[in-house]
């Protein structure tokens, strides 16, 4: 057992955005969150890591049998829960390079050298932190850092949004191989893009105003939901006649 979500809860300046959701990943399993916009996606991944904008109203979550419903963020990191940001801040003044060997020596990745090599970031050591990066550059370079935590979970907060086809493939074989090593992934898509880059994918959870509407497998879910999107496809997946 790696992650068990049961009944969270969690409002944003009181107001609810996650109701009730309930999710089990096992290790080294990848599972897949999508949904329309503004769904919830994101703030699960946050609620997920423990970031403190966010208050639980009901529910718990265990890591390998561990409660850390009430964990800080950097607890959680210990633990080997790594959250790579969908929109991650520039930093003037800061580069790539200080920050890869600060989290190098706190972690002491063994697989860092691979890593880098496989998402390219050589090129991007010496530049200023997310500064004037591409989308498939910072996409990458943010998940570099992640992996530098050696995460026993990696959550991924739409890693192929703004990414060219050469980066979103990197990516998706850096999501490979950390199942190949078991670990757990989260992944967090809009568009569903990076689906047709991943080999195997376990499980697909679609998140509809804040609440998980439909699981299954992917070659169940995905068909349907790329040809009748997110609200007319839960309806046929629960039943619902086409047309």
């Amino acid at each position: 057992m790696s992650l068990e979500v049961q009944g969270l809860s969690v409002a944003v300046d009181d107001r609810i955005v996650l109701r009730d959701i309930s999710l089990t990943i096992p290790r080294g399993e990848l599972h897949i969150i999508m949904g329309p916009n503004g769904s919830g996606k994101s703030t699960l991944l946050a609620s997920l890591m423990g970031l403190p904008y966010l208050k639980i109203i009901s529910g718990r979550i265990y890591f390998d049998g561990r409660d850390i419903t009430k964990l800080p963020p950097y607890e959680r990191a210990k633990l080997g829960i790594a959250l790579a940001h969908q929109s991650p801040p520039e930093v003037k003044g800061v580069k790539l390079r200080e920050i890869a060997r600060f989290m190098l020596e706190k972690y002491r990745c063994e697989d860092s050298a691979m890593f880098s090599k496989l998402l390219k970031i050589d090129p991007l050591l010496d530049r200023d932190l997310f500064l004037g990066f591409s989308g498939g550059e910072k996409k990458r370079a943010e998940l570099f850092l992640s992996l530098l935590q050696s995460p026993r979970l990696a959550m991924l907060d739409e890693p192929d949004s703004g990414v060219d086809v050469e980066s979103a493939e990197i990516i998706a074989h850096v999501i490979e191989l950390l199942i190949h090593k078991k670990s757990s992934v989260i992944l967090v898509t809009h568009t569903g893009l990076i689906t047709n880059k991943l080999n195997r994918i376990d499980k697909v959870h679609l998140l509809i105003d804040g609440g998980i509407a439909y699981s299954g497998s992917p070659d169940e879910v995905l068909p349907v939901i790329f040809k009748f999107g997110y609200r007319r496809g839960v309806e046929i997946l629960k039943g619902g006649k086409n047309g």
